[in-house]
């Protein structure tokens, strides 16, 4: 145990987190590409303006206790109509990519495909063209978690396999108006967060938690095949004119075995199938991954054999979102919450065993600070997936909100950028390494509505002042990545 602790300690130094090592823009090629993300509901506000119809957001966000300062994004930080003046941040910030997501209730506002809603079209082709007159590329997620209410109410959303007909003519429409101008497309953010989140601990919307047990692996089981039929039709009425790629974004909490006993190396290998092979085995081997059979068993739907054709080559790339990581040890009676994590068996632990503990931790109780984590990912999709291309979708840390600290302390963030010199410099070294990663995508841009957590918590790189109009400041980190993103120019 001792050895193993002291390796990774070498691996901080080496990859960035450490001071003695400065990461710059030309550790990373040339055309590697460098954006911030944001998305739709967590941002735009506007919930009724434009035609936009309901989500499962607005009316989860609007349950009392759902919340925990009791807020919701109706306004958010009103992105719908400040766009240009953050498009307008991401340029002297010098980006030159930007991540967002399409509304869906915005382009149908009741799910169904039946009607475009014109407003809602006009919005993202407004956004789409003032990123493109600022030379930033546009790369865009078409569901992030804001499903539209309608389809919850009607057919239970993700629980009914029509939705994968109703996600594919969604896609189809973003593809026919936008496509020619976006060649970067995810088809959904984070569907384990939205499965068990949604339908297992219900923490998020829709909040189901009592048959999770069914629910869970369902929902993600359709989400699956909706991306898997969104990309088919891409590749086959899109693509070739259009010239663009498409891929699922996942997400993953890096889990390194807490000790050399083979059951708690099983442990962390079972750990982190739980989270990427759930999504991606199927696509790259056409069913779940046997650690899921083996402790799931009939929980796990099955793959039919057109659905297996629909999943083979269904992604050209795999976005990934990247925080946090945790040391991992094998738990015959896991006392995590909900079925999902139970079910794996696991113990995440933050300490090691002579009491040092993994990393510096963020304002989230998830989030502790491990740059060297990011590197074991995505050299761990690599080695599993045949090395595939790879654009980091998210990666950032929180600030606690405080009313009390003055302003200009709020904005010197210096943990922020620390942070971000520690993980970039991990990425860098996972491409020495021979990982195929092409970008990297800063969350957040702004300040923004955190989900359950509403305005408690601050990921932005750009500081919203909640109380005087919502006025934006960059913060010490903004310009940290506007000096970072020069170095090759000058």
């Amino acid at each position: 145990m001792a050895k193993k602790k002291h390796v990774l300690k070498e691996d901080d130094e080496h990859d960035g987190s450490n001071t003695k090592k400065q990461v710059c823009r030309a550790d990373f090629p040339p055309h590697f590409v460098f954006g911030v993300s944001t998305s739709s509901y967590q941002i735009e506000g506007g919930v009724n303006e434009g035609g936009r119809g309901k989500s499962i957001w607005d009316a989860f966000s609007h349950i009392e206790g759902k919340i925990v300062d009791g807020s919701n994004a109706d306004v958010a930080v009103d992105h719908y109509n400040r766009y240009k003046e953050d498009i307008e941040l991401i340029s002297e910030l010098g980006f030159k990519a930007y991540r967002f997501s399409i509304s869906w209730p915005r382009i149908f506002p009741d799910g169904l495909g039946t009607k475009v809603n014109e407003e809602g079209i006009a919005f993202y082709n407004n956004v789409i063209d003032a990123l493109l007159e600022k030379g930033i590329e546009p790369f865009v997620t078409l569901y992030h978690w804001d499903l539209p209410l309608h389809l919850h109410e009607s057919i239970g959303g993700w629980l009914n396999k029509q939705i994968v007909d109703y996600f594919a003519k969604f896609a189809d429409t973003c593809f026919e108006h936008f496509g020619d101008r976006v060649k970067n497309w995810g088809t959904i953010n984070e569907p384990l967060h939205i499965a068990v989140g949604g339908y297992d601990t219900g923490r998020s919307a829709p909040g189901r938690n009592h048959n999770s047990s069914i629910e869970t692996y369902l929902a993600a089981h359709h989400m699956i095949l909706a991306h898997a039929a969104a990309v088919s039709i891409y590749h086959s009425k899109y693509k070739d004119k259009q010239g663009g790629q498409i891929g699922l974004v996942v997400d993953c909490e890096w889990a390194e075995a807490n000790s050399d006993k083979i059951e708690d190396q099983c442990a962390a290998e079972r750990r982190v199938e739980f989270q990427l092979g759930w999504f991606l085995h199927p696509l790259y081997f056409g069913d779940y991954p046997e650690s899921m059979r083996d402790r799931l068993g009939e929980q796990l739907p099955q793959f039919t054999e057109e659905d297996e054709e629909l999943l083979k080559s269904s992604t050209d790339f795999i976005g990934l979102n990247q925080y946090t990581s945790r040391l991992v040890s094998h738990a015959e009676d896991s006392v995590e919450e909900g079925h999902f994590e139970k079910a794996q068996q696991v113990a995440k632990i933050v300490e090691w065993e002579d009491g040092g503990i993994i990393g510096e931790k963020a304002a989230s109780e998830w989030l502790y600070i491990v740059p060297w984590g990011m590197r074991k990912v995505l050299n761990y999709i690599s080695h599993t997936y045949n090395n595939p291309p790879i654009y980091i979708m998210e990666n950032g840390m929180d600030d606690e909100i405080n009313e009390n600290v003055p302003l200009h302390e709020m904005l010197d963030d210096k943990k922020r950028i620390e942070f971000y010199k520690g993980y970039l410099a991990s990425v860098a070294q996972a491409i020495k390494d021979g990982v195929d990663v092409r970008g990297y995508c800063a969350w957040s841009l702004l300040d923004n509505f955190e989900w359950s957590h509403g305005y408690t918590k601050r990921f932005g790189l750009v500081y919203v002042d909640y109380k005087n109009g919502l006025t934006r400041h960059p913060k010490s980190s903004a310009f940290w990545f506007k000096s970072f993103l020069k170095d090759n120019q000058e």
